[in-house]
């Protein structure tokens, strides 16, 4: 396993990528955003919602995130979010997205950043041993731990990011979202009465229904 903190390559920039289903985004995903960035010496970071993720249901249709999302990261200096995954028809499957972001940006070093628990299952993931032949791996590890990868996928080259973990989950605010409870302090003002709105909207079919 190598430092996290690698040579900036001549030429091309040092592009990270954070993908999720940002279902909704929240201040977690922000605080790992801007640490990520500095962390791995990054030029930018495509923050990129998943269309329609493999592995997980969504609640908010896909637009709908991506807006939110494009609101959350509003005016953070050196992050994009990208529609490219919820622009693409089919499963978001990571690969394909470094695949095409491969063949966009030639000249770009790709860094993929995923928790510790998405690397502990990454020999799930479609095609995992072309993801390290396509990006380097960047792991953000949980409660102090170091990150490991599963047997089944070893050996795979990563190098660790240390961000600052914020006790946020998108799972919870969706629970206080049910309840009708406020997420203020959970979800970036910007987008609070929104993501709000959205819910009450729902349960508001759900009672009609």
């Amino acid at each position: 396993m190598s430092s996290p903190r690698v040579e900036v390559p001549a030429g091309g920039r040092r592009t990270g990528i954070l993908g999720g289903s940002f279902d909704p985004p929240h201040l977690g995903h922000v605080s790992v955003a801007r640490d990520l960035l500095e962390e791995l010496r990054l030029d930018r970071l495509l923050v990129i919602p998943a269309g329609d993720p493999p592995h997980r249901e969504v609640t908010l249709p896909a637009q709908v995130r991506l807006h939110l999302t494009r609101r959350a990261f509003a005016d953070l200096p050196g992050i994009e979010v990208s529609p490219m995954e919820i622009e693409r028809a089919g499963p978001s499957y990571t690969v394909d997205t470094l695949e095409a972001l491969a063949r966009r940006f030639p000249a770009d070093r790709l860094v993929l950043a995923m928790g510790a628990d998405q690397f502990a299952a990454i020999h799930r993931w479609e095609r995992w041993r072309r993801l390290p032949e396509l990006a380097r791996i960047a792991v953000m590890p949980r409660g102090g731990g170091e990150p490991a990868p599963s047997p089944e996928s070893m050996p795979i080259e990563y190098v660790v990011a240390h961000v600052t973990r914020v006790d946020i989950s998108a799972s919870r605010i969706r629970q206080r979202l049910e309840e009708g409870r406020s997420v203020r302090l959970l979800v970036p003002e910007t987008i609070r009465h929104q993501v709000e709105r959205a819910w009450a909207g729902r349960r508001s079919r759900h009672v009609t229904q």
